[in-house]
């Protein structure tokens, strides 16, 4: 008898003890499952690339038109992830200055012989990206309705810089109040007047004074962006003023450096869209001509 029980526990100790063992495998094998499901659903998830920076691109350019221009083009820009920062100049020789010192990323302000001039000058390596626009040239005046009521010794004033006083003594001679010795030379000064009858006194001062200066002088030959920015409008204004074959469209400009860059050449072609072109004709009603 008691071999029968002592038979009996053997059996029911392994029943237990097999029993133990496999809930213990079952719950090992349910935590390892729960540990490495989400192991495997986080490695599952797509990996999110961060976005890109925006890239921001500092333009030197003039108030008028060149700042509006770009204003009117960086939300082109904006959707290309490039962010325009616009620093405004009053005078010609500054953004020039800061983008050969990469101050600047490029600039808005100047046409060719201008630009030309100034890299001769000062030794600068300065390049055109695309022509934007022409700024017709044009003679004002508070005193005067008509160029016959110009009197003998009368005061005209042009700007002092070597381009712009050449480009104001041409349109001077196609108008025939003098004659120069090549009246297609930019940079003509005054000693290349070969003929003046009404003996003007022709008076050089800074191009953005010239405006200020309508009364105190007869006649000021104004570059159009500082005529706009005195409330001139060139088309009504001007007593004569360039026609639209004009050769002195505005640049943008850069470095040899940066020119080719894909931000530069992004906003190159900004510059030139059809909505830079309707901006232009639809703002500037023919003061401000489209290069392109």
């Amino acid at each position: 008898m008691k071999k029968v029980l002592l038979t009996f526990f053997s059996l029911t100790m392994v029943l237990v003890l097999a029993a133990c063992g496999n809930n213990n495998a079952a719950n090992n094998a349910a935590n390892s499952a729960a540990t490495t499901a989400p192991t495997e659903a986080a490695a599952a998830e797509p990996t999110t690339e961060p976005a890109a920076e925006p890239v921001t691109l500092v333009v030197g350019a003039s108030p008028v038109p060149h700042a509006e221009i770009l204003k009117a083009i960086a939300p082109l820009l904006e959707a290309q992830g490039i962010k325009l920062e616009i620093k405004e100049f009053t005078d010609y020789i500054l953004p020039n200055t800061q983008l050969a010192e990469k101050g600047l990323d490029a600039n808005f302000f100047q046409h060719k012989p201008y630009l030309d001039d100034q890299n001769a000058k000062n030794g600068t390596d300065l390049v055109s990206v695309t022509a934007v626009h022409v700024e017709p040239f044009g003679a004002y005046s508070k005193k005067i309705k008509s160029i016959d009521e110009l009197a003998e010794g009368a005061k005209v004033a042009i700007p002092n810089d070597a381009t712009n006083g050449g480009r104001a003594l041409i349109l001077l001679a196609k108008n025939g109040l003098i004659t120069l010795k090549d009246d297609t030379n930019i940079t003509s000064t005054k000693a290349d007047i070969t003929d003046n009858p009404k003996k003007l006194e022709i008076i050089e001062l800074d191009a953005a004074m010239l405006p200020r200066q309508l009364d105190e002088v007869d006649i000021a030959l104004i570059n159009t962006n500082y005529a706009l920015e005195a409330g001139l409008v060139p088309t009504k204004d001007a007593l004569f003023i360039e026609g639209g074959d004009s050769p002195y469209a505005n640049l943008l400009v850069a470095r040899p450096d940066n020119k080719d860059s894909d931000a530069i050449q992004k906003l190159a072609a900004a510059l030139t869209s059809p909505e830079a072109k309707a901006f232009i004709e639809e703002k500037y009603q023919g003061s401000i001509i489209p290069a392109f």
